[in-house]
């Protein structure tokens, strides 16, 4: 059979979630505990790849098994083996043509910025502090730009060659809550960097160092200006949206 995990982590101390020779991964550690719980090696794939440092809320990844265990027990099975910064929430039966990436309907990110001149010893892990004050107004005036399909090849790191760079974002704002800010962002997907080049090129708009135009040219790979990337600690997969496995998508 195949299971859907959907899975939380904190991503400070792994070096993204895909499986890496030298490097402590998400992957591995979910992989590490399948291997414990049932005694064979299984590769997992996952929805998306979440860059070192990046957190998730609801990540998900599938696996095939001919294990038997009935599926309720699987989240505590794995979760008995897994360190504290990595959970299943839930686990689910899905199709064997169920594809987490591809099936996947859109992925929304959130990433938080504090905003002040002192730093906060609780919020430094979640995420990352701005000093100075920033327009905010113009913030969401640049949030809105993004909305739409549009090449997003000046806001992504390294691509493969020949991939598109074209994405379609469906939902692009900021939230505020005294110092702290959020921005949220739903796509259809995400080139690698993407939202953290995205969120450093507002956050360049707030504090005047770029104008709406700037980011206009950007958005059509023209001009000079550039997308500078924000830290990972800031950024969070808060979910993945799937359009006929509502289960594997949380409403709140």
């Amino acid at each position: 059979m195949r299971v859907a995990l959907t899975i939380e982590y904190q991503g400070t101390r792994y070096h993204g979630f895909q499986y890496q020779t030298n490097a402590k991964t998400v992957q591995e550690e979910l992989e590490n505990s399948i291997e414990r719980l049932f005694g064979e090696s299984i590769r997992i794939s996952p929805a998306g790849r979440t860059d070192a440092g990046v957190h998730a809320r609801n990540q998900v990844a599938t696996f095939d098994t001919n294990s038997g265990m009935e599926v309720n027990k699987i989240a505590k099975g794995m979760n008995y083996y897994l360190p504290d910064d990595i959970v299943v929430k839930n686990v689910v039966e899905v199709p064997r043509d169920f594809d987490p990436r591809r099936d996947a309907k859109s992925r929304v990110y959130r990433y938080s910025i504090f905003n002040s001149n002192v730093h906060s010893p609780l919020n430094r892990i979640y995420s990352h502090r701005v000093v100075g004050d920033l327009d905010k107004d113009l913030m969401c005036l640049g949030a809105d730009l993004f909305l739409g399909e549009h090449d997003f090849r000046k806001f992504a790191g390294p691509v493969e060659k020949n991939k598109s760079t074209e994405r379609v974002i469906y939902r692009s704002f900021w939230t505020y809550d005294n110092n702290m800010l959020n921005y949220e962002v739903e796509g259809n997907a995400f080139l690698p960097h993407q939202v953290r080049r995205m969120v450093g090129s507002l956050v360049d708009l707030g504090r005047g160092r770029l104008f709406l135009e700037d980011v206009k040219d950007l958005l059509s790979c023209k001009g000079s200006a550039r997308s500078n990337s924000m830290p990972s600690k800031g950024l969070c997969l808060e979910k993945v949206i799937y359009e006929n496995y509502s289960i594997l998508t949380p409403t709140g």
